[in-house]
């Protein structure tokens, strides 16, 4: 193995390589920026040219677009509050009220760093991996990787502020809609109303749009302002290079973390930012600015998603075991080009595992470096005003949506998950904590059947098991002991009259109702079948009448609590922006996509704001032009309106 360290440094030093991986940078640095899309859609999108090229070719370039995109999701993560990828909606928490508060410059330059550090140690990671984890990949068994799942689960404490009872029940109702579909251990379909879109349940890239993009874009919209509410960009770029520095041990820690995470198969970014966010959130003695705009909610995931990839790669390099989806893209990359990832690759292969290896440390610094030179320039985009930015930003969400399964489907469920988000937000339920649980749902049910067919209840023998479980429960005794409470130097203030909490009340009863529809469908499959969302069902019911009765016995609120503060404003707002998002839809339905997206951008800027026609007209091409980019190199056919019926349009038209 030592002899092949020569030939791949050379190979790693050519032009032609080094041209591949900048190429690839490049791209992976564009889909990192347009929500949605991920690591999956850019690795699809190259994988037809690798037919015929050399391998180190196709590999330089494929690497180059994993590498630097956990880098480039903090741009719209943390000015747009919007996660580029998966990976980055821990990031929001922190860094999108950090961009708020005009300190994007700071939030930048610490996401840059501690994701280029992330990276690097990734490297590192993998590079000692190659020597000697096979051990340790082998003693994870299906016993391990579920109470790991569950130690997760603890970790929604963290992000649950005031109310513990709303964070469980957000977990709760995450993992009932997780197993909406398909189940597991039998294919029995549950939940999915004859339909086949729900048949394979929602998509991440849906729920995660849904629940973080579009309420943040409706709140903005609502406010009639820039991102950033001092209308400056800040100066903060050395100042975020020295928080990285001083929170140096977060970031070593949380990287090595990433790694350890991202070499467990089917964890992956949205688990592990989430993981690392509640680890530092633990640890920290001052967590009063945890949410509101703490650095160090940033350098957390920001180090450990990059981290992610060089451990994902050390299943798929040594076992053939892809430790994400886009590891799964990846392993089929391998194939199409004659390499078959597994055992073999060490022994007949060691160059090319050992120029991989590089070519990832390489990209991730040169991503970085491009993103602190594109930074300003993007940055900008926080003083502008953001009702011109933000038709263009619902045609880029609305379009990482349509990846999901490229049909209308995709287009309702985002704006009903979007309206569920939305009143989340409003009533002070926790979005991450759903989110957490639809992640973690199918892989906690298919572990369990697992466990159970396997080991039984011997599981409980395992040293590491012993080990997860004594974590998960110090986990949630010390989020438990340090979890908000109400300032008793502060008067408790009355609570709004029983018809002024209505609102709230109705959202929670509905809440239980798809709960109650998951219960009784689960009664209605096989044992196997409803195990899982019969007991993940129960309890969350119990939980969620726990949080009714609180909020309909309630006689005083601390001033945090106060979910409906300026509620008629509030509400006429989201509804005056969601009936705007049903007419894009209805421009969409009668013109087609690319049309109807051009006629809502013009006809939202003309509306909201006094700026001339011919911006809003470039806005609206600058918008359909994306479109039919994305549609040309991804050969795309968006969604025919209409007109389509009798009017034989254009390609570039319909």
């Amino acid at each position: 193995m030592i002899d092949a360290l020569i030939p791949a440094l050379f190979n790693l030093l050519t032009l032609s390589h080094l041209g591949m991986l900048g190429l690839g940078v490049v791209m992976g640095l564009t889909v990192g920026i347009l929500p949605g899309l991920g690591g999956i859609a850019g690795l699809s999108l190259i994988l037809p040219f690798t037919f015929g090229m050399d391998p180190s070719l196709a590999l330089a370039m494929m690497v180059g677009i994993l590498a630097p995109m956990h880098t480039s999701d903090s741009f719209p993560a943390i000015l747009m509050g919007i996660p580029g990828t998966a990976s980055a909606q821990a990031t929001v928490l922190d860094g999108f009220p950090l961009s708020k508060q005009g300190e994007a410059a700071r939030a930048l330059a610490a996401a840059f760093s501690a994701s280029m550090i992330g990276g690097l140690i990734g490297s590192l990671v993998l590079t000692v991996a190659v020597f000697g984890a096979q051990p340790i990949i082998l003693a994870m068994g299906f016993g391990e990787l579920m109470m790991l799942t569950i130690f997760a689960l603890s970790m929604v404490g963290m992000l649950t502020g005031a109310s513990p009872l709303k964070g469980v029940a957000a977990a709760g109702v995450g993992l009932l809609v997780g197993t909406i579909g398909g189940a597991p251990a039998t294919g029995e379909f549950r939940l999915h109303f004859g339909t086949v879109y729900l048949g394979d349940g929602f998509a991440l890239v849906i729920v995660g749009l849904g629940l973080f993009a579009l309420p943040e874009i409706v709140e903005l919209l609502r406010r009639h302002g820039t991102i950033s509410e001092s209308g400056r960009l800040g100066s903060g770029w050395m100042e975020g290079l020295r928080d990285t520095i001083r929170h140096r041990w977060i970031v070593i820690r949380c990287s090595i973390l990433g790694c350890i995470l991202g070499a467990l198969p089917g964890l992956g970014g949205s688990v592990a930012d989430w993981i690392t966010y509640g680890h530092v959130v633990q640890s920290s003695r001052d967590k009063s600015r945890f949410g509101k705009g703490d650095i160090r909610g940033v350098i957390a995931p920001e180090s450990a998603n990059n981290a992610i990839t060089g451990g994902a790669m050390i299943p798929t390099l040594l076992f053939g075991i892809p430790g994400s989806g886009s590891m799964a893209i990846l392993v089929g990359g391998f194939i199409m080009i004659g390499i078959q990832p597994g055992p073999s690759m060490i022994s007949s292969n060691a160059d090319l595992t050992f120029t991989i290896i590089w070519s990832l440390a390489i990209a991730n610094v040169a991503g970085a470096g491009l993103c602190f030179l594109i930074a300003n320039p993007v940055a900008r985009l926080t003083t502008i005003p953001y009702a011109l930015i933000g038709p263009v930003m619902i045609v880029i969400i609305f379009f990482g949506a349509f990846q999901a399964t490229r049909g209308w489907a995709d287009f309702f469920a985002l704006l009903g998950i979007g309206i569920v988000g939305i009143y989340m937000k409003r009533f002070g339920w926790p979005r991450p904590a759903l989110l957490i649980g639809f992640v973690l749902s199918t892989g906690l049910e298919s572990s369990f059947y697992r466990v159970a067919q396997v080991y039984g209840f011997s599981f409980l023998e395992r040293p590491i098991v012993l080990v997860i479980i004594a974590l998960t429960v110090l986990s949630i005794l010390v989020a438990w002991r340090s979890r908000p409470r109400p300032d008793s130097t502060k008067a408790a203030e009355p609570a709004p009259p029983l018809v002024a909490r209505l609102p709230q009340l109705v959202f929670t009863g509905a809440l239980i109702a798809f709960t109650l529809a998951v219960i009784a469908e689960a009664l209605q499959t096989s044992y196997l079948g409803r195990i899982f969302p019969l007991t993940a069902g129960l309890i969350t019911l119990a939980i969620l009448l726990m949080v009714l009765r609180t909020q309909a016995m309630q006689r005083t609120v601390g001033p945090a609590l106060q979910d409906d503060e300026g509620q008629d404003e509030y509400a006429r707002g989201n509804l005056h922006y969601l009936i705007w998002l049903v007419g894009f839809l209805c421009l969409v339905g009668l013109v087609g996509f690319p049309l109807g997206a051009a006629a809502f951008v013009i006809v939202f800027t003309r509306a909201k704001t006094d700026a001339p026609f011919w911006l809003t007209a470039a806005l609206a091409i600058f918008s359909t032009g994306v479109l039919l980019t994305l549609s040309y190199f991804l050969i795309l056919d968006y969604p025919n309106g209409l007109i389509d019926r009798f009017i034989d349009l254009p390609w570039w038209m319909a």
